[in-house]
C-alpha cells in the first residue's frame, strides 16, 4: 500500500480524496446568466457566472441589489429544472409579482421569513446540513445589513437602550459556519448587504456586518450609480459594479451595467465600454458606432446609434469571429477556470 493510500485510507473525514480526483476543486458549476458583464463581474468570462460559495452584493438603499440576485437566482433555476431557491426575507419588499419579473416561478420558491442574525444561522446551517452535494438549491438572504442581533432585539423588548456588540461578532459566526457547506455541496449563496461611508480624509464605501464577511465571501460587489438622462428626464441608472474581492476577477475591477425604466437591465449594456477600448468597435463620429474588422482595421457597416448596441444582434458576430471573449477575459480574469474547463491540476 502506498502511502497516499494509507494516509487516505486513514483518514475520519469521508470526503478526503487526491487532490488530483477530487470533486470540490476539478470542475466548478458556472451559472451563465442573459447579461454578459454581470458574467464578467462573476467569474471574468463572458461565459462564465454564478459559482458556488458566497457572493455579497452591497451597496446604499435603492441600487438593484436584490434585482441582480434574482437574476443570477432566475439563471440557477433556468439551468436546473429541478432546483430551488431558498429566499430569506428580512426586508419583505419583495412581493410575488416582483420574482415573476424575473421569470420565477414562485412554486419553486421557500420563503422564509427572519428577523434576526440567530434565527437566520440555526435555520440556515439545518437547511445546508440536510442537503446533499446533489441536490440543486440558490439561497439568498434579502438582506444581511437589515438583520438585527437577539441581543437588540431583546434589548429592544425590554426597553433597554445599551450598544450592542454582538452583532458583528453573530455575523462573523454564521458565515464562518456556512461556507464550508456552499462550497462542499456545490450550494451558491447570494447576500444583499449594505454601505456606509468610512469618515477620514478619503471617505470611501464600506461593507456593514464586520470583517467576517469579507474573510468567507468568494466575490463582494460594491454598487455604485448615476443617473441615465435625457434632459431633465431620468431614463434610468448607470451602474458601476466595483469588484471588492473575487477569486476570479481582479480586485479594483470596475463594469457598467445600465437599467432602464423601461426595460428592466440592460443585458447587453457595458460591453461597449470594452470593446472600444479593445478597437473591437470604433467610433467613428459624434454618436455613431460600429464594428471593426480586426483582421484590416477597416471600419465596417453598418454604423449605428449608441441604443443600437445593446441590442444582442450587435454582438453576436463580435462574439463568434473575433477574439473578443478572450480579450474581456484577459482584462478582467486572475486566471481563475472558464466555463466547462477544469482549474490546473499542478502548479509550479
Amino acid at each position: 500500500m502506498s502511502i497516499m493510500d494509507k494516509l487516505k485510507k486513514n483518514s475520519k473525514v469521508k470526503e478526503t480524496s487526491i487532490l488530483s480526483e477530487s470533486k470540490f476543486f476539478n470542475q466548478k458549476d458556472f451559472v451563465t446568466t442573459h447579461v454578459p458583464m454581470m458574467n464578467v463581474a462573476l467569474s471574468g468570462d463572458i461565459d462564465g457566472g454564478l459559482i458556488p460559495g458566497l457572493t455579497v452584493l452591497a451597496g446604499p438603499s435603492k441600487h438593484f441589489k436584490t434585482s441582480f440576485g434574482l437574476i443570477m437566482a432566475s439563471a440557477y433555476l433556468k439551468k436546473y429544472p429541478d432546483s430551488v431557491l431558498l429566499f430569506y426575507d428580512s426586508e419583505f419588499g419583495s412581493p410575488q409579482a416582483y420574482f415573476e419579473q424575473f421569470d420565477i416561478d414562485t412554486s419553486r420558491v421557500l420563503h422564509t421569513p427572519i428577523t434576526n442574525v440567530e434565527e437566520l444561522k440555526f435555520d440556515l446551517i439545518g437547511q445546508l446540513e440536510g442537503l446533499d452535494r446533489n441536490d440543486k438549491v440558490v439561497v439568498m438572504i434579502d438582506s444581511v445589513g437589515n438583520l438585527a442581533s437577539k441581543k437588540e432585539m431583546e434589548d429592544a423588548i425590554n426597553e433597554k437602550s445599551v450598544a450592542d456588540m454582538s452583532r458583528a461578532k453573530a455575523l462573523k459566526g454564521l458565515f464562518r459556519m456556512t461556507t464550508p457547506y456552499l462550497n462542499m455541496k456545490d450550494i451558491p449563496l447570494i447576500a444583499v448587504n449594505h454601505t456606509y461611508m468610512e469618515i477620514g480624509l478619503f471617505p470611501k464605501a464600506i461593507v456593514s456586518g464586520g470583517t467576517g464577511i469579507y474573510y468567507s465571501a468568494d466575490n463582494i460587489w460594491i454598487l455604485g450609480r448615476q443617473q441615465d438622462k435625457q434632459g431633465t428626464e431620468i431614463k434610468g441608472y448607470h451602474f458601476v459594479i466595483n469588484v471588492e474581492k473575487s477569486r476570479y476577477v481582479k480586485e479594483k475591477s470596475k463594469i457598467p451595467i445600465s437599467v432602464s425604466w423601461d426595460g428592466g437591465v440592460q443585458s447587453h449594456s457595458g460591453l461597449l465600454d470594452v470593446a472600444l477600448t479593445g478597437n473591437y468597435v470604433a467610433k467613428p463620429s459624434n454618436g455613431w458606432y460600429c464594428r471593426v474588422d480586426r483582421d484590416t482595421g477597416e471600419l465596417m457597416d453598418p454604423k449605428v446609434r449608441e441604443k443600437d448596441t445593446l441590442d444582442p444582434g450587435f454582438w453576436q458576430p463580435i462574439f463568434a469571429e473575433t477574439d473578443f471573449k478572450s480579450y474581456v477575459k484577459s482584462k478582467f480574469s486572475i486566471g481563475g477556470p472558464t466555463a466547462g474547463e477544469e482549474e490546473p491540476q499542478d502548479a509550479a
